[in-house]
C-alpha cells in the first residue's frame, strides 16, 4: 500500500474522479498531522458503505463509524470515501471488512488509536454490527483499545430497523 503525503495527493481536487469497483487499499492516502503534539479524535460516519455477500452475491449496507487518534499522519477523506467504494463489489463478510478497513488504516496511517464499527442494515431479520479496534502498542492506547473492546456496547442502542 503506497502511503501519500500533503503534496503528493492524487485524489483531491480532481476532475473526473475514477471510481474502482474491486477491493483497492492502494486508493488511500495520507497527510501530515498539523498538530502531532495533540490527542484528538478524528470521526467519519459513512452511510453508504456497501459490499456483496461471499455467498450469494447479494449487496449488503452499512454505515461504517471509522474514529481514530492520530499521529504524525491523518488519511485523507476522498481517498477514504474511493477506498471504501472499492469494496462495492468485494465479497466479503461484514466481520472481515470491519477488519480489513482497520488493519489497512492502521498500515497506512499508524495512528495512536483506531476504531471501526459496521452497523450493517438486516438481511433476514438479523443486523450485525462488528466493531474491532487496535492501540499503539505499549502506549496508553494499548489500555485504552483494550479496555474499549472489553467494554463495547454493553448499553446497545434501542434498534427501530434501521
Amino acid at each position: 500500500m503506497e502511503k501519500r503525503m500533503k503534496g503528493e495527493l492524487t485524489h483531491l481536487g480532481k476532475a473526473g474522479t475514477l471510481y474502482n469497483f474491486s477491493y483497492d487499499p492502494s486508493l488511500l492516502e495520507v497527510f501530515e498531522n498539523q498538530h502531532p503534539e495533540t490527542d484528538y479524535w478524528v470521526k467519519f460516519n459513512c452511510p453508504e458503505f456497501t459490499t456483496l455477500c461471499p455467498i450469494t452475491g447479494q449487496p449488503d449496507f452499512a454505515t461504517l463509524y471509522i474514529s481514530y487518534i492520530p499521529d504524525r499522519k491523518m488519511v485523507e477523506s476522498k481517498s477514504l470515501k474511493l477506498y471504501l467504494f472499492s469494496f462495492r463489489n468485494h465479497g466479503g463478510f461484514h466481520e472481515d471488512c470491519v477488519n480489513t478497513v482497520m488493519k489497512d488504516l492502521v498500515q497506512l496511517m499508524e495512528p495512536r488509536y483506531l476504531e471501526v464499527w459496521g452497523k450493517f442494515t438486516p438481511r433476514g431479520g438479523i443486523s450485525i454490527d462488528p466493531y474491532c479496534n487496535y492501540g499503539k502498542p505499549a502506549t496508553k492506547f494499548a489500555q485504552m483499545a483494550e479496555y474499549r473492546l472489553m467494554n463495547h456496547d454493553l448499553y446497545p442502542e434501542k434498534i427501530d430497523n434501521r
